[in-house]
């Protein structure tokens, strides 16, 4: 049984992980599944949009403790570092700088790296059953994959401290009012939320999406002036794009525009 189940529908691409035995956590052949089905997806010139969820009771709960067992049973401590840099991380960039919008469509607890792999995506929604555990502090460790970076941006500094340092779990209305996430649902609902949204973005200037993601990032860390100047750039680039021209043509028309993605 794959790891990873990829399925293509119209335009849009869906990714789920698929080891509910163990609430879909990663070892590195299902995390190189995952970045597999990530480029291909990103690369497919039909999908617009693509959903990333979870099967059974989870999302996903980070590192499997199975695979970090192999390593103690043998009187080895196990590579953090070097686990987070040639895969966790990975999987983190290969999402945030994606040419597609990316939905995480949430359908069961997240724990660990997991949380990051959650809100790495550009768009959060989750059952209003499920719960964000923060693993790490109650194993003796710091969060890792960009939790830190997102829980900050997006919860501030006060809240942010007391999430990770209390090793809470909050429930999804919590983080939606927190604005880690975008919307919360009814578990029986989930899917066909998930699939309007993903509809939405499919029907959008695909290219402006890539543009505008990569333009909120650089703003994250650079001044106002860089900004200014990486707007014109950018702006130069969106311009020449097929959906601007088409834009424009049904502007005139007094129609809807059809964008392609191109």
């Amino acid at each position: 049984m794959s790891s990873i189940l990829v399925e293509r529908k119209e335009n849009i691409g869906k990714i789920t992980l698929n080891r509910p035995e163990v609430l879909n956590a990663l070892d590195p052949n299902s995390i190189d599944q995952l970045d597999k089905a990530l480029v291909e997806l990103s690369k497919d010139e039909n999908i617009r949009c693509i959903i990333l969820t979870g099967a059974g009771r989870g999302f996903c709960v980070g590192i499997d403790l199975k695979y970090m067992k192999g390593y103690l049973d043998k009187g080895q401590k196990f590579p953090y570092g070097e686990f987070l840099r040639k895969y966790f991380n990975r999987i983190i960039t290969r999402i945030t700088t994606a040419p597609k919008p990316i939905i995480a469509s949430i359908n069961g607890v997240v724990a660990g790296a997991g949380l990051g792999l959650a809100l790495s995506c550009d768009y959060k929604l989750a059952s209003e059953k499920v719960n964000f555990v923060e693993a790490f502090l109650n194993v003796g460790l710091i969060p890792d994959s960009a939790s830190c970076f997102f829980v900050l941006k997006k919860m501030g500094l006060t809240r942010a401290l007391e999430y990770f340092t209390l090793g809470e779990t909050i429930d999804a209305k919590r983080a939606f009012e927190l604005g880690l996430i975008n919307k919360v649902v009814p578990e029986e609902k989930l899917e066909e939320e998930t699939n309007e949204i993903a509809r939405k973005y499919a029907s959008l200037p695909t290219r402006a999406i890539a543009l505008t993601k990569k333009l909120i990032y650089y703003s994250l860390n650079n001044d106002l002036e860089n900004v200014l100047e990486y707007e014109a750039y950018m702006q130069e680039i969106a311009g020449s794009t097929e959906d601007h021209l088409e834009a424009l043509k049904a502007f005139i028309e007094k129609r809807k525009p059809v964008f392609k993605g191109k």
